[in-house]
């Protein structure tokens, strides 16, 4: 009985928080990959550059040289350019350096995908620029998790203003995600075509604990990041009005 009238009191606020996302598909998960809240999570969309996560899990998993200079980067700035600009040039030259090519790389990121038990997800080119990369929210939680393992992946995310250094030119970059400013994260990536609409997944810290958000098909790229905040935050409040 006082489950229920709980939930009662806490349903007005949970409809407010609903109302406030215009993401398609959506959750919060706590890091164990259980899902606290969520909305059409099991709605297979586009992921756009979220699509580059993998992409950096199955180049580190080749185990090639970092330092090797893939013109005019390393393949550690490579990465980074992946992760933190969302670079599509820099995806694209990791998998085409990939052992075995290109079409190589691709193949390694669905097989990757199916070894994480990511059964709704497919891959067919490493920027996400293509609708056909397409995922689930609940898919991307073992994506997130899985990410979580690489250090430089950890580091990445974390960063906040990149700065590359060449033989020639010195490079600076922000990472598009300005919440790492201000939250202690452990992934983050953002992705955005037309057909996928504003997306972003995470794993932070929070007052109550690390939580994993994902947040498809929302309005654009300047409402993802307030409602992957408001996600991440509004129901661990209401959770600690418990």
């Amino acid at each position: 009985m006082k489950k229920f009238l709980l939930l009662l009191l806490l349903l007005p606020s949970l409809v407010v928080a609903q109302h406030r996302i215009t993401a398609s598909s959506w959750l919060v998960a706590d890091v164990n990959g259980n899902i606290l809240h969520s909305e059409n999570s099991s709605e297979q969309r586009s992921i756009a550059s979220i699509s580059k996560l993998m992409t950096a899990m199955v180049v580190l998993d080749a185990k090639q040289d970092l330092d090797e200079y893939i013109k005019p980067y390393s393949r550690r700035n490579l990465i980074q350019l992946a992760i933190v600009k969302s670079d599509n040039i820099a995806a694209r030259k990791l998998c085409e350096h990939y052992p075995g090519g290109y079409t190589s790389c691709i193949d390694a990121m669905n097989r990757k995908a199916i070894e994480l038990g990511m059964d709704n997800t497919k891959f067919i080119e490493s920027t996400g620029l293509s609708a056909m990369n397409v995922s689930t929210a609940e898919d991307l939680i073992k994506l997130v998790q899985a990410s979580s393992e690489y250090s430089e992946i950890v580091e990445d995310s974390r960063t906040v203003h990149g700065k590359i250094k060449t033989k020639k030119s010195r490079r600076e970059f922000n990472n598009t995600n300005p919440l790492v400013n201000k939250y202690n994260f452990t992934v983050s990536k953002t992705g955005y075509i037309r057909a996928s609409g504003g997306c972003i997944v995470m794993m932070l810290d929070t007052e109550i604990g690390r939580r994993i958000v994902v947040l498809l098909g929302s309005k654009n790229t300047r409402t993802r990041i307030p409602e992957a905040e408001l996600v991440a935050l509004e129901f661990n409040r209401l959770l600690l009005r418990r």
